[in-house]
């Protein structure tokens, strides 16, 4: 396992000191002191396995695509952005858009995230453990997001084929959000995903996944014609 010290380095330092222990076959990093600053880990594409060992900034883990990047802290604003693959894991709480506009790839956060958690996801997982800000899943097109506790205003509001799932209150559903009744296939999926991604911190996971609410698009906003709805499909 390979160690980096950053107590007076530089984000560019850190950053080029990553990518040069990955270069040389490092599957094991970890950063000691990361001091919440912004923008580490970003644009990693490697199969690599990056702890951080206290909080960071803005943008931690932006664009990734095939690492495990695991906070022992809290992380800022936007982590996780834009991510095509991997995983990024969260022990503390998180900042406003977390997983934002993320293609692939499974955000976990074990406490709350404030607003605009999942906005515009194209894909992927996004899982928080704890409560959520207003504007959560806020037009996103693909993928998962699962808030354990509750959820703040203007939830899953626009939304496309995303599908979302809550385990306590909804403070408000955003426009065409709707609750849809759960089926097994969907309490199996909760259940191995509180499993694998919460452990212990979930005491019954096949009980408590039957409290959750399914949300999803009423279609109302749909208004596509043959031709752009055939674009936007292929798009995606």
């Amino acid at each position: 396992m390979a160690e980096i010290r950053c107590d007076r380095e530089t984000t560019r330092e850190i950053n080029a000191a990553i990518k040069k222990l990955v270069a040389e076959g490092e599957t094991e990093i970890v950063v000691r002191n990361p001091g919440a600053r912004h923008n580490l880990a970003v644009a990693i594409t490697e199969p690599v396995h990056i702890t951080f060992d206290g909080s960071v900034g803005y943008y931690c883990a932006g664009m990734i695509d095939g690492p495990t990047v695991e906070v022992m802290g809290s992380v800022g604003w936007g982590a996780g952005e834009s991510m095509m693959n991997g995983t990024l894991l969260v022990h503390g709480a998180a900042g406003n858009g977390v997983g934002a506009s993320i293609r692939g790839g499974t955000v976990v956060v074990e406490n709350n995230a404030a607003a605009r958690a999942g906005v515009s996801m194209k894909g992927g997982l996004v899982l928080i453990g704890g409560d959520c800000g207003y504007m959560a899943g806020f037009m996103a097109q693909k993928g998962t997001l699962i808030v354990c506790g509750d959820a703040g205003e203007s939830f899953a509001d626009s939304m496309y084929e995303a599908v979302c799932y809550v385990g306590g209150r909804i403070a408000e559903l955003g426009n065409d959000a709707v609750i849809q009744e759960l089926t097994q296939a969907d309490i199996d999926f909760l259940t191995s995903a509180l499993t694998r991604y919460l452990g212990a911190k979930i005491r019954n996971p096949q009980l408590e996944t039957k409290r959750f609410k399914k949300v999803v698009a009423g279609r109302k906003l749909w208004n596509f014609d043959k031709h752009e709805w055939k674009t936007w499909r292929e798009a995606l």
